[in-house]
């Protein structure tokens, strides 16, 4: 077996118009294409961050809710790479995004936070 990357991570959003704006308008992230599936009542919006495919962004009609804290099974946050955490802490709370206080990395030095989601997905930035 060989594993070259990872290609992306799917999310499902139980409002599509809401977790589009976050990620596109808040975040940053640019449309790579969005496909309106009928016979699924679903959207799925490729996401890109820096020319780079990350995130499927899907709806469907009543989705189940996960839980995701605190510490559930499965998949723990996605966390994304920044240079000045700072800077970009500000920049989501002046978009109404909360954040938790930055802690540090015992092991590596490194600065990181966390912060959500429309749905509640953990999200962490984490210093360059």
């Amino acid at each position: 077996m060989s594993l070259q990357n990872v290609h992306h991570i799917a999310i499902i959003c139980s409002n599509y118009a809401v977790s589009k704006d976050f990620y596109v308008n808040k975040l940053g992230l640019s449309v790579i294409q969005e496909v309106y599936r009928k016979e699924r009542d679903s959207y799925k919006l490729d996401l890109a961050l820096n020319g780079h495919y990350v995130i499927e962004l899907f709806s469907f009609p009543n989705p189940p809710t996960r839980p995701s804290r605190p510490e559930a099974c499965g998949l723990r946050h996605l966390a994304f790479l920044v240079d000045d955490i700072e800077t970009t802490i500000s920049d989501l709370n002046s978009k109404g995004i909360e954040t938790e206080p930055i802690r540090v990395d015992e092991y590596t030095g490194k600065k990181f936070t966390f912060f959500a989601d429309p749905d509640g997905v953990p999200l962490e930035l984490y210093s360059i």
